[in-house]
This record gives structure tokens, C-alpha cells and sequence, in this order.
């Protein structure tokens, strides 16, 4: 039986369990087990250099407390040539299992300590690890040891916050809500923000020089048809390649951009830099990367064949920065407020950059078109000045997430929506030529297009004016998520629950709740700074069936994962993972994030679970989806509570996969 597992997280490609085998009262064998998820490989100990990282086991009182007894043995290995190192290396697929044999040189040694250095890859990334193991070979003297590291009151509350769970065959490790597209949605919304830089000064007038340069450079049509489209290529390619630097944050830390996104000084940061955006769109500054950058791209495009091609898609993308950063940018804050964050914006990327190399393409099938561009014009300055409005009323959002994170109480949701109404009637005076910016041309006519552009603008102001007024349910539901709840308002509430709903922000208040009621638990781990959580609430919970649910045969327990508000004294604790890293809470929003990744090995919000006050799920967790799934899955639940004995009828008639975890 392996008595040691470390890494806790269930989405970790890499999971180490270890054995202590017994030979004699000095010698014993340390046995070390490896489980790769799908796709993923470790690498041997034995590799040659200039490649990856070699697994290599440290051991800490080497040659003082014991000795090493031979080298470190590995089971069966795979040899292969490596395309990415370009040579053959020797890795291990789905398990890999090692074993050390020691001589004890301290007779009353009790404890064995050290860590696995490694390197893990796939095929599209790499992760580096440090993980710490750990062989008890005296129970009682590592008991003494194991309570000089952590507390005996931190190790009471960190058992306090392990549910005896039943049923743990509901908890899946990744569901995909079938009516959820998120990354069909990201590639589309990079592509509108690609197709809303081709509209910019620094784009537009690119698209016919650059394809008529091919067109007329090349020795024939079919050659500039193939540089014009090599060209588009390289232009995706560097955009997608901007996000990788994000790849590898990932893998240090799957959570760390989920974590970026609700720190209070991120968000601030992003709310300063996106009015400096805006006001440069306005036409007061711009906004550049170094011209040398520039210079140097410039100078390596006039090299022939593809190298040069590909330098002058990288001029095109240094040279357009101004323009094209703050709907980057856009796309950046975008990916980290959502799970897989790295992913997301690799593909939000590719959804920018192809709307960009799109019409390069195009036009060079189509060289005719070229005549039937519009002219560059007084018109591109109106689409940067517009987009410096909107990116106003991104920063707002920004600090908003600071605001509702640290409970400041400063952008309650009536300021916030007043905020914005005054941004929306600013740019409609401004399309109806009532206002004027530097790059602005004096007497120029308000054409019909941009009445239009006003007339949705002023729709939008009167779409708005609702959000001003107190009793806001089921106003709004269009923004939902990018205002702060209704709760946070400026007139006193009842409740400063979801739609006004009895919940509790305590789990063993609601829980002790729940059980004297007789009612089944929904247990809400969400976030102030979670727009998924809000569409949930205002679109999903409002609806009449989701709300008497919710209401009447349901005890709501809504554990904010990113809130900040630091526990009492006597309530912070160090938490110490399987893995021997200790962590410590001091936040509330430590203490809930902590208590779901350890119990249901998710750290993602909205996150729902429906329960008995004993520890009983009743179906399978879920996450972000529609209204008919939501009720569905709420009903499937509290019929399982009456009846007693809950089945996996739900799981399996909506497609959910079902999988053991490993109980830590």
C-alpha cells in the first residue's frame, strides 16, 4: 500500500505516491511510483545534455544520517527521437517506478526527507517540478517532528476542513457543460478584435500596399499569391506566439493566472493602464514599442525568401502597437478572469490574428477588390476615438474587481452604472459631432453610419437608466457579470445575498442550518470578482423555477474563494498539503479555496454541489451553464434527497464522466 502521495490536485499531469519497504533494522528500499495523465511523458534519469531535465532524486542527510546502497533503479523506459530537442531521449509513458535502497548510518533515524526534481512534457508544453516526499521509518519520532513543523492547532483546523464525504463517485475531474462554448466564444471575440483593429490608422492603409507589393514584386500571379498568403500566415503565427510566455506561468501554477485576476493590486494595475490606453486613443499621446524594434524588423524584411516575409509581418505587428495593444490587452484581462487562462488567450489570439491576416489573403485571391476599399480617412480617427470610450469602460471594471475583492464600498453598483451611462453619453455627443479630439478634422459632416452608431448608443443610455434605481432585479441581465452584483448597492438591503436569497458565507453555520431544517445543501463556491458567477445568478438563478428551487427547498451556502477580509487571529492556521508544502490562510477566501480543492480537487468558480448536512452528494457537481441544465440538475438532486439513495441516472443522461478520486 503506498503510504506517501504527493501533489494534490487531481489535474496535475504528474502524481507521485511512494513506499517504504523494510529489510532489516538498517536497510530499507524507497520506492517511488510516477502516473502521467494522457499524452504526457518524464524523462529518464539518464539523458544526454543540451536536453531536458533529467528526473533526479535529492535526499537530504545523505552520507550523515544514511547512505545510498547502489544507484537509483527505473522500470521500462521508452527511447525515441525527440522532434522538439532534435535527438533521441529516454522518457517513461502513463507510469514510471523507481527504487532506492538505503543503509541507516543513525540507528534512531525517524524520518527520511528529500524531493524529485523533473521535467514532464506533452505536445504542446513542459512542466518543471520540485516535489518534496517523505518515509516514516518511526512513527512515534516522526509523529514529534511532524508537530514541530505545523502546529497541533493548525493541524486541528486543517482536519477540520476535510468533509467525511459519501459518494465521492459524483465528483468528476472535468465537466463540459454542453450548452458552454467558451472557446468557440474566445476565437470569435478575438476576431471581432481583429477585425476592429483592421478599421485603425495603423492597419487600414497597410492591407493595399503590402498586397499590392506582392502582386507586383513577384514574377507572377501565382508566386504573390503565395507570399501574400505566406505573409497572413506569419501574422497569426506571431500572435499566437505572444501568448506562450502565459503557457509556462500555467505550468508553474494552474491557478496562478485565476489568482492574477483577483488580486486587488492586478486589478488596479489593469485599470490604470487601460485609461492610458484610452487616452491614447483619444488622440493625447501615442503609444509605441521601441523604434529600434522596429528599425531592426524593417531592415531583416528586405532579406529574400520566407525570412523576409516573416520580418515584415513582425514590422506590421510592432509598427500597429499602438492601435492593436489596447484591444490586446483587452484580450489579456479577458483570458485571466477564466479558467485555463493560457489557453484562452492562445486562442482569443488566434481569433485577433487571423482577423488580421484575413484580408491580405482574401485580396490576394481577389486583387480586383483592391479598388473597392474605402479611402483612409477622418473615419479611422472616429473608430479609435469610439474604442477609447470602450476601453473607459473596461477600466471601470477593473476597478470594480479591487472595490468588490477589498469590500471598499466605492463603485456600489448604482455609482458603477452611473459611471457608465456618463461614458455612453459622452461618445453619443461625441458621434454627433458635439465633441472634439487632437487628431479630430474641423467641419467634418456627421454621416448616416455614424448617426446609426448614436442612435444604438443612445438605446444602450436608456438601456442603462433602469440600474440607477433601487429595486434592480432582473434588470441589467444583458451585462451581467460586468457590474457588481445587485446586492452591492447603495440603498440598504434585506439580504446581501444573490437575489436577495437566504444564503450563508459560513459553511458550518449553513450546514448546521441545513441539517436542522431537513433541507439539502447547495454549497456556492464563487467569487466578487467572478463574471461567469454573475451571469449564473442574474440570468440562471432569476428564473422563476431556478429561484423557488433555490428558495424554498434549498439551504444556499455561498463561499467566496477570492475574498481578501483577513480571518480573526485566533482563526488563521497553517495548512499542510500531502505534499509537505505548507500554506498559510490568513484570508477568508484562502480558507474556501483551500476547502474546495482539498475536498472536491476543483479550484474553479462557479462551482456548485448539491448535499446532505451529512456529507452526502446527491449528483455530480457542476459548473457554468443554462437555465433548463441548471434546474434539471437541481431537481435530479433534491429527488435524490427524498429518496434516499441517490443514483448516476443524472450524470449519465447529460453525458458528465464519472471517475474515482483519490481520497487524500
Amino acid at each position: 500500500m503506498f503510504l506517501w502521495v504527493m501533489g494534490l490536485q487531481a489535474q496535475e499531469p504528474v502524481v507521485w505516491v511512494t513506499e517504504l519497504q523494510k529489510i532489516s533494522d538498517t536497510d530499507f528500499v524507497l520506492q517511488f511510483k510516477a502516473t502521467m495523465q494522457p499524452k504526457w511523458h518524464l524523462y529518464s534519469q539518464n539523458l544526454p545534455e543540451g536536453g531536458p531535465l533529467p528526473t533526479a532524486f535529492v535526499f537530504e542527510g545523505e552520507g550523515t544520517a544514511f547512505e545510498l546502497v547502489g544507484k537509483t533503479e527505473e522500470s521500462d523506459t521508452v527511447t525515441a527521437y525527440d522532434s522538439i530537442f532534435e535527438m533521441d531521449l529516454t522518457w517513461f509513458e502513463e507510469e514510471a517506478r523507481f527504487q532506492q535502497k538505503i543503509r541507516l548510518l543513525q540507528p534512531d533515524l525517524a524520518l527520511i526527507k528529500g524531493e524529485v526534481n523533473y521535467q514532464a512534457c506533452d505536445d504542446k508544453l513542459c512542466i518543471f517540478r520540485n516535489e518534496p516526499f517523505r518515509f516514516v521509518l518511526d512513527a512515534g519520532q516522526a509523529g514529534v517532528e511532524a508537530q514541530q513543523t505545523i502546529s497541533a492547532e493548525s493541524l486541528k483546523k486543517s482536519a477540520a476542513l476535510k468533509l467525511p464525504l459519501k459518494n465521492k463517485k459524483f465528483l468528476v475531474n472535468d465537466q463540459e457543460q454542453k450548452s458552454d462554448h467558451p472557446l468557440f466564444n474566445l476565437f470569435l471575440l478575438g476576431f471581432i478584435g481583429g477585425l476592429i483593429a483592421l478599421l485603425t490608422p495603423c492597419v487600414f492603409p497597410m492591407i493595399p500596399l503590402t498586397v499590392s507589393y506582392f502582386l507586383k514584386q513577384s514574377g507572377s500571379q501565382r508566386d504573390g499569391l503565395g507570399r501574400a498568403l505566406l505573409y497572413g500566415f506569419f501574422i497569426l503565427l506571431i500572435y499566437v506566439l505572444l501568448s506562450l510566455p502565459f503557457h509556462f506561468l500555467d505550468a508553474l501554477d494552474s491557478q496562478i493566472l485565476n489568482t492574477l485576476s483577483t488580486n486587488i493590486v492586478v486589478n488596479l494595475l489593469f485599470f490604470v493602464v487601460f485609461v492610458i490606453f484610452a487616452f491614447s486613443f483619444f488622440g493625447y499621446y501615442e503609444l509605441t514599442l521601441p523604434s529600434s524594434w522596429g528599425n531592426r524588423s524593417d531592415s531583416a524584411s528586405s532579406k529574400s525568401g520566407t525570412a523576409g516575409i516573416f520580418f515584415m509581418a513582425l514590422t506590421l505587428a510592432i509598427v500597429s502597437f499602438s492601435c492593436t495593444g489596447p484591444i490586446l490587452g483587452s484580450l489579456l484581462a479577458g483570458s485571466l478572469s477564466t479558467d485555463g487562462g493560457a489557453t484562452q488567450l492562445t486562442v482569443g489570439m488566434a481569433g485577433f490574428g487571423f482577423a488580421l491576416a484575413l484580408p491580405f489573403g482574401l485580396l490576394a485571391f481577389f486583387p480586383n477588390a483592391l479598388k473597392s476599399i474605402p479611402k483612409s480617412g477622418g473615419w479611422m480617427t472616429k473608430v479609435k476615438v469610439t474604442l477609447g470610450f470602450l476601453e473607459l469602460g473596461l477600466a471601470l471594471k477593473f476597478l470594480s474587481n479591487a472595490d468588490l475583492v477589498g469590500h471598499w464600498g466605492l463603485l456600489k453598483r448604482e455609482v458603477f452604472v452611473g459611471i457608465w451611462l456618463v461614458i455612453a453619453l459622452l461618445l453619443f455627443v461625441y458621434l454627433m459631432g458635439g465633441l472634439r479630439f487632437p487628431h479630430d478634422t474641423r467641419g467634418g459632416k456627421v454621416s448616416k453610419l455614424q448617426r446609426f452608431f448614436a442612435f444604438l448608443i443612445l438605446m444602450f443610455v436608456f438601456y442603462l437608466i433602469p440600474g440607477l434605481g433601487k429595486n434592480q432585479e432582473g434588470q441589467l441581465t444583458l451585462l451581467s457579470g460586468f457590474p457588481p452584483p445587485v446586492f452591492y448597492s447603495v440603498y440598504p438591503l434585506d439580504s446581501e445575498c444573490p437575489l436577495g436569497l437566504n444564503c450563508f458565507k459560513d459553511y458550518q453555520t449553513g450546514r448546521d442550518f441545513a441539517e436542522a431544517n431537513g433541507k439539502p445543501i447547495l454549497l456556492d463556491f464563487t467569487g466578487w470578482a467572478c463574471v461567469n458567477c454573475r451571469k449564473m445568478e442574474e440570468n440562471v438563478w432569476s428564473q422563476p423555477e431556478v429561484f423557488r428551487l433555490l428558495k424554498e427547498e434549498f439551504v444556499v451556502i455561498s463561499l467566496y474563494v477570492d475574498d481578501r477580509s483577513e480571518l480573526q487571529p485566533w482563526e488563521q492556521f497553517d495548512f499542510q498539503y500531502p505534499n509537505g508544502r505548507i500554506k498559510s490562510i490568513e484570508t477568508i477566501g484562502e480558507k474556501w479555496a483551500t476547502f474546495q480543492s482539498l475536498n472536491f480537487a476543483s479550484a474553479s468558480q462557479p462551482f456548485y454541489v448539491l448535499m446532505s448536512a451529512e456529507g452526502t452528494l446527491l449528483n455530480p457537481p457542476i459548473q457554468y451553464t443554462d437555465t433548463p441544465t441548471y434546474r434539471d440538475w437541481l431537481q435530479s438532486g433534491l429527488e435524490h434527497y427524498r429518496e434516499g439513495e441517490p443514483s448516476v441516472d443524472f450524470a449519465l443522461s447529460n453525458g458528465l464522466q464519472i471517475d474515482p478520486v483519490i481520497d487524500f
